[in-house]
């Protein structure tokens, strides 16, 4: 899953993406250059199981971040958001924090409104190429339109009154034949958003609402910084804080994106495997390869919390925490699985 990380000029975007990835910006980037960079999503649940099992290698679960070129306002050019189409969230780092050293391209600081502004760019932009296919499929109307292109038409005359009603397309009610008539597009407005404030330490235990993560990247440079993870956890606590600020923005799109994990263990490794909430047992198995999915024969299940009660495989399979499961078992957050299939 690609989360497309989107902001004005100066907002953090950049000391965010560097801070999530651990994958630095070259200071020769080209300004209209997007760079991608993977983040762990740290997981205790993992952590857990890697100390029962001690295992040769540990995976966590991924995000994929998209630094974006800077976000302009005022409709000139949408050319900035040309990457972030192609991703499954957007998420808008917006700058929270005072520091007269730092410009701001509106002239002040206020993350209410910088928010309000891009999210009313991301409307214009999705209405600019509805416009522009609209007026296409009316040149071509004069020649006749297949059935396709009449579905297609209907679905962007909705579009068109959503996005004029100011409200995104995700809140539009679609058949997966309607919305695969306009998929092409890439319409921006179709993605979930979250909302980044980076702010200074002194905000950092405001309230948001739950679509917005509040980091102080300059905070999250000093703890990385700290290499003992018992530092760290006192540092953190010191803040008021139970986890640092990239883990929460980590964890908020991973539940932005509607994902969840389940596990696999042994003494080769222990993993997270990332699926879509709902996934069946075979779905689950063809995120590890697509053989498993095809050959599905069953799956074999425990839960996350009855395994660590036991404290080991033979003992909740003692426990009679071991379920067998079939095709049509819907797989729940935190399983720990092993798949039977055919080869």
């Amino acid at each position: 899953m690609k989360i497309a990380l989107i902001g004005l000029p100066q907002a953090g975007k950049r000391s965010l993406f560097t801070l999530l990835t651990g994958r630095s910006v070259p200071e020769s980037r080209k300004p209209e250059e997007t760079i991608e960079g993977i983040a762990w999503v740290r997981d205790p649940r993992v952590d857990a199981l890697t100390k029962i099992f001690q295992p040769q290698k540990t995976a966590y679960a991924e995000n994929n971040f998209v630094l974006c070129p800077d976000a302009t306002t005022g409709g000139e050019s949408y050319e900035w958001l040309k990457a972030a189409r192609r991703c499954h969230l957007v998420c808008l780092v917006l700058r929270a924090f005072e520091d007269e050293g730092v410009y701001h391209p509106a002239g002040s600081v206020n993350a209410d409104r910088d928010r309000g502004n891009l999210e009313a760019e991301l409307l214009l932009a999705d209405m600019e190429l509805v416009e522009k296919r609209l007026e296409r499929l009316a040149r071509e109307s004069k020649s006749g339109l297949n059935p396709e292109q009449e579905q297609e038409k209907t679905v962007l005359d909705k579009a068109m009154a959503c996005l004029e009603d100011n409200r995104c397309l995700r809140e539009m009610s679609l058949s997966q034949s309607e919305r695969s008539t306009v998929r092409s597009l890439d319409l921006v407005t179709f993605l979930p958003v979250l909302s980044v404030y980076n702010v200074s330490e002194d905000d950092l235990g405001a309230d948001f609402d739950d679509a917005t993560v509040a980091v102080s990247c300059q905070i999250e440079s000093e703890i990385a910084a700290i290499e003992d993870e018992g530092e760290r956890a006192e540092f953190l606590e010191a803040l008021g804080l139970h986890s640092s600020g990239l883990d929460r923005v980590n964890s908020a799109a991973y539940e932005a994106l509607g994902l969840m994990s389940y596990y696999t263990v042994g003494e080769d490794e222990c993993r997270a495997w990332t699926i879509r909430k709902g996934a069946s047992a075979p779905e689950a198995g063809g995120v590890i390869h697509s053989d498993i999915e095809r050959g599905f024969i069953r799956a074999e299940v425990m839960k996350y919390d009855d395994f660590i009660a036991a404290g080991s495989e033979a003992e909740a399979r003692n426990r009679g925490h071991l379920a067998t499961r079939g095709r049509d078992y819907i797989v729940e957050d935190g399983d720990i699985m092993h798949f039977l299939h055919k080869s």
